[in-house]
C-alpha cells in the first residue's frame, strides 16, 4: 500500500482492498505501517498528533465494520493518541472476524538509525503482547524497525506464534533493500515462523512486501507494485521445520546470560 499524507483517502483504500482480499478467500488481511497517513520529514510532531486517534476512533471502528461486513480478521496500523500533547503510538490492531478488537501492540523499538529519529514524533510502547489465536494460525505482532530485534520475534515464537505479522514502512536506502529481505527471512527461519511482512511502496519506502515461510522460502515478493496477494499458511509447514530443524527445542537455556 501507498499511504498518502490524507487519512480519510486512506481509510477508503483500505476498506476497499478488505472487501477485494475477502473477495480473493483470505483469511486476515494484513496492512503496512502508517497505514493510517504517510507523515514527511517537514511534518511537525504537533501535526502528526493532531490526526492521531484512540483505537475506539473513526479509522479503527471503519475498519472493524469492514472486517465484520465480510468475515474477515484484519491487521491494521493507526497513530494512536498517547496521552502526551506532541507524542503518538506507531500501533499495530488485530481486528477478528466479528469486528472486535482482539490485540493492540505498540512499537517498542523506534527508528532513530541512518538519519531518522522516529523518537522526536513516537512514543515507544512498554509491553509484548502475547500471540493472538486466528483462523490464519497464532500471530505475534511487531512493526517494521522491531524486526532487527531478534528477542522480540523469539519471545513471540516461545509465547506460541506460528506466524509473525510485521507491518512495515521501511525506508529505502543503501543496502536496504537487502537488510529487509535479510531481516524478514532469518526471523522466518530461527523461529520455524512464518513470517508476514506487508510494507509501504513508493514514498521514500522500499516496497517489497514480503512472505517467507518457516524454512526460509519466499512465497511472496511483491516488488514495487500495490495490491493484494493471497498466500496460503501451511500450518502443518510449521510442525515439519520445528521438527526436522529443532531450533527452539536445541535453545542453551541453562547457560545463557547477558553478562559473566
Amino acid at each position: 500500500m501507498r499511504s498518502s499524507e490524507d487519512k480519510q483517502e486512506n481509510l477508503k483504500k483500505s476498506i476497499e482492498i478488505v472487501g477485494e482480499a475477502a473477495g480473493k478467500g483470505a483469511d486476515l488481511a494484513c496492512f503496512p505501517e502508517f497505514q493510517m497517513a504517510f507523515s514527511s520529514t517537514n511534518q511537525s510532531a504537533m501535526q502528526l498528533a493532531s490526526i492521531a486517534e484512540t483505537i475506539r476512533g473513526n479509522f479503527i471502528s471503519k475498519l472493524a465494520v469492514a472486517a465484520k461486513k465480510n468475515k474477515i480478521g484484519v491487521v491494521g496500523t493507526i497513530y494512536e493518541k498517547s496521552g502526551r500533547p506532541q507524542r503518538v503510538h506507531d500501533t499495530a490492531v488485530m481486528i477478528s472476524p466479528a469486528g472486535k478488537v482482539s490485540s493492540v501492540y505498540r512499537k517498542l523499538h523506534l527508528y532513530d538509525a541512518l538519519g531518522f529519529k522516529e523518537s522526536e514524533k513516537l512514543v515507544p510502547g512498554k509491553t509484548i503482547v502475547k500471540p493472538e489465536r486466528t483462523n490464519a494460525g497464532s500471530v505475534g505482532l511487531l512493526i517494521c524497525y522491531d524486526l532487527r530485534f531478534p528477542e522480540l520475534s523469539r519471545i513471540l515464537t516461545v509465547k506460541g506464534a506460528d506466524v509473525l505479522v510485521a507491518p512495515s514502512a521501511w525506508v529505502a536506502g543503501e543496502m536496504k533493500e537487502e537488510h529487509w529481505q535479510t531481516m524478514v527471512k532469518a526471523r522466518a527461519i530461527e523461529n520455524g515462523s512464518y513470517v508476514v511482512a506487508p510494507d509501504q511502496v513508493g514514498n521514500i519506502y522500499c516496497g517489497r512486501s514480503m512472505v517467507v515461510d518457516p524454512f526460509g522460502v519466499v512465497l511472496a515478493d511483491m516488488g514495487q507494485r500495490e495490491g493484494v496477494e493471497v498466500v496460503e499458511i501451511d500450518k502443518s509447514r510449521v510442525q515439519q521445520v520445528r521438527k526436522s530443524l529443532p531450533l527452539l527445542k536445541s535453545r542453551r537455556t541453562d547457560v545463557y546470560r547477558l553478562s559473566y
